[in-house]
């Protein structure tokens, strides 16, 4: 069964190839929908080159509302958007993926049902099914190649979903198995450490201008977001590089 996870549904009107069914129910799933409903396929339903295109995501394609044409399809939703690349000469206000997709969860969370409608590949959504919903997706693409693919434009209307749905972590980063920042503290007693073997070394000259170096040390530090092992590594480099001076290295 469907997930209960509140959700727009994804209406494909007359697709052609079942490959790009399968590539629209793969995409949906990466995004956590799953509530796929199909149009008058042009080559029947079920059609097993879409499974194996879905790739994992056959459960979408098991669960998929095959309707008999675009006013059953939007019988029971009350917002509907339409994706088109094109100009229809129609009076409807036009959203961005991103902007429909804040709209498609204000809607939903108001207990609203929502369905975008995705045309077949050949030449998109006719007018007389954008004609059936309230707004239009438009998506900023290439004017020398506007033609997007099915299974493309359900990937990145489901992207921006998700990214509205709160689900996307948008900067981490991978501190590896035992990785972890490292102090205030810790970096202080680095600087310190580098400080006083440069200034063994004679590094700081001439001496009116060694506060002047030290500052700017100690600026190119806090530029390095380090770890604690990047922290006991440099210690390490620098005790080493102390130890073959003092054997007489050169």
């Amino acid at each position: 069964m469907p997930t209960d996870t509140p959700q727009p549904a994804f209406v494909l009107v007359r697709p052609q190839m079942g490959e790009n069914i399968g590539a629209a129910a793969r995409a949906m799933w990466n995004f956590g929908l799953d509530r796929m409903r199909i149009v008058a396929p042009r080559d029947g339903w079920p059609n097993p080159k879409a499974v194996a295109m879905s790739s994992g995501a056959g459960r979408l394609l098991d669960e998929a509302q095959l309707c008999a044409d675009v006013p059953e399809a939007l019988g029971d939703c009350t917002y509907v958007f339409a994706t088109t690349a094109r100009q229809r000469g129609l009076t409807k206000p036009v959203y961005s993926p991103e902007r429909a997709m804040q709209i498609a969860a204000e809607k939903i969370a108001a207990g609203e049902k929502v369905a975008v409608m995705f045309g077949p590949e050949r030449a998109g959504l006719e007018n007389e099914d954008i004609a059936k919903a309230n707004a239009i997706i438009s998506v900023p693409v290439n004017p020398l190649y506007a033609s997007l693919n099915l299974g493309q434009c359900v990937l990145l209307t489901g992207y921006e979903w998700m990214r509205q749905s709160g689900d996307v972590v948008h900067e981490t980063t991978d501190l590896g198995r035992k990785g972890d920042w490292a102090t205030g503290v810790e970096v202080e007693k680095l600087v310190e450490h580098y400080e006083e073997r440069l200034d063994e070394a004679g590094f700081f000259y001439p001496p009116e201008k060694a506060e002047g170096m030290k500052t700017n040390l100690r600026n190119l530090w806090s530029r390095m977001r380090m770890t604690r092992s990047d922290v006991q590594m440099l210690h390490g480099i620098m005790r080493q590089m102390v130890r073959w001076k003092d054997r007489g290295g050169e």
